[in-house]
């Protein structure tokens, strides 16, 4: 069980960076358009609250967010095992999808706005296409830091394709996959925000382009608050999934690295 101290740690750096804040906003001098204190935030924000406005808005931004993950852990998790089983199909593939990430979202997510339209959909391709990239990498390299040597044991002990896979690959590569999904968890967030900048009627994006057309900078930063929880949100969920998923990695207290354990598998 994790100690208390490292969550003392954490909420003391944000009650420092809150003080540090309030001390900055109420001396600097600047108006509350620019720099709002922490207080007029708080206000802002229970407000949103009272109004229902910022839960309906970050409904729409969670279900943009959870479909687009789903839709890039779907893809990329099995290609990404295929290709770490396949070099030349790899070798084949890679121009495209390093290309595919070569060129900014920014520039790909007004296409998609134009061919999908400017509902939901297309938010979930964007974030879809932000978050396949690191599953898809941390997958083939999961199956690439498989020992050779395991697998010429599998191969000794008359094991088929699928229970390499299932006894000897997948628990291997579920390290990786799960640190790809970590960072996956937090781009997703920031794929749904792209595109409800670009063409929206609900979320979180669109709530911080309508405060900021009115300069509501204190509404702004209540909508920056709400996609930091989100992120951090998923990031947690992620990192308690690998905590009870990896279990096996822990032995007499000590970490176990992938793919060097030694006890002979039951293959049935």
């Amino acid at each position: 069980m994790r100690r208390p101290w490292p969550y003392m740690q954490e909420g003391l750096a944000m009650l420092t960076g809150l003080v540090l804040w309030a001390v900055v906003a109420h001396s600097s001098g600047l108006p509350d358009f620019i720099l709002p204190p922490p207080e007029q935030v708080a206000a802002r924000a229970w407000a949103s609250l009272r109004d229902g406005s910022l839960l309906r808005h970050t409904w729409v931004t969670l279900q943009e967010v959870l479909a687009g993950l789903a839709v890039g852990v779907a893809v990329g998790a099995p290609l990404g095992f295929l290709l770490g089983k396949c070099p030349r199909l790899e070798r084949f593939l890679a121009p495209y999808i390093i290309a595919s990430q070569a060129v900014p979202m920014v520039a790909i997510a007004p296409l998609l706005v134009i061919w999908f339209g400017p509902g939901v959909l297309s938010k979930i391709l964007i974030t879809g296409l932000i978050t396949f990239f690191p599953v898809l990498v941390n997958t083939m390299l999961g199956v690439h830091s498989v020992p050779e040597d395991l697998r010429d044991l599998f191969r000794s002990l008359g094991a088929r394709p699928w229970q390499t896979a299932r006894y000897l690959e997948i628990p291997a590569t579920l390290p990786m996959f799960l640190g790809g999904l970590r960072m996956a968890a937090t781009l997703s967030v920031i794929g749904a925000v792209v595109g409800e900048f670009l063409a929206a009627e609900a979320g979180l994006g669109f709530l911080i382009n309508q405060a900021r057309g009115r300069y509501d900078t204190a509404l702004v930063f209540v909508g920056v608050a709400m996609l930091m929880a989100l992120a951090l949100s998923l990031y947690g969920l992620v990192r308690v999934v690998e905590r009870r998923v990896l279990h096996w990695q822990r032995r007499n207290g000590q970490r176990v690295v992938a793919g060097s354990w030694r006890t002979k598998p039951a293959l049935r």
